[in-house]
């Protein structure tokens, strides 16, 4: 079990989290990542260098766990009204934020310290509930809805392939001509 999984949610270990996690960030912006350091971190946080490495066990593990927090979306997707321009719009939006140099470096960091693959589970997690509110929306309005790893495996992977290894080909059309895939080769014809 790492350290982060054996952390409590509420009390002085959801304080340290989010002191720590304030620390990072703040210390981001102010220096860049490539300099920090644990007891940099530590002394900004309040901590111990020992507190930190107890949670987290590395630098590496710690900027994962405060990636995977920066890629939590901070809203429910837009509701445009139909299922193609909601996937369409959510998909240039997904594209655009990952794809930026700060989602390029939380989507590195959030794998670099991630040995068990809980983070990468938990980014895609966070995928999934955004694709899922999407569906269910149109399902209720009596549209016909790809299931869920139907947009996961056409929309989402080949965007993610896109932003890890090939950033060059990267704009809005290319997101909604993989929307266009879904709906005219996966969907059941009417």
């Amino acid at each position: 079990m790492s350290p982060r999984a054996a952390a409590r949610p509420g009390g002085r270990s959801a304080r340290v989290q989010q002191s720590v996690h304030t620390a990072v960030r703040e210390l981001q912006a102010e220096h860049g990542r490539d300099d920090l350091t644990v007891p940099q971190i530590a002394a900004r946080a309040g901590v111990t260098p020992s507190t930190v490495y107890r949670r987290w066990g590395s630098l590496s593990e710690l900027l994962s766990d405060v990636a995977v927090e920066r890629l939590r979306p901070e809203a429910q997707p837009a509701d445009h009204g139909n299922l193609r321009e909601d996937l369409e719009h959510w998909a240039a939006d997904f594209l655009e934020e990952m794809s930026s140099p700060p989602g390029r470096s939380y989507i590195r960091d959030a794998l670099a310290g991630d040995a068990d693959g809980s983070n990468a589970g938990q980014c895609s997690g966070y995928a999934v509930e955004q694709v899922t509110t999407i569906l269910h929306r149109a399902a209720e309005r009596g549209e016909d809805v790809p299931d869920t790893d139907t947009v996961m495996d056409h929309i989402v992977a080949p965007l993610m392939y896109r932003i890890l290894f090939r950033p060059g080909l990267l704009d809005p059309r290319y997101a909604r001509d993989l929307v266009t895939t879904v709906f005219y080769r996966l969907m059941p014809l009417p």
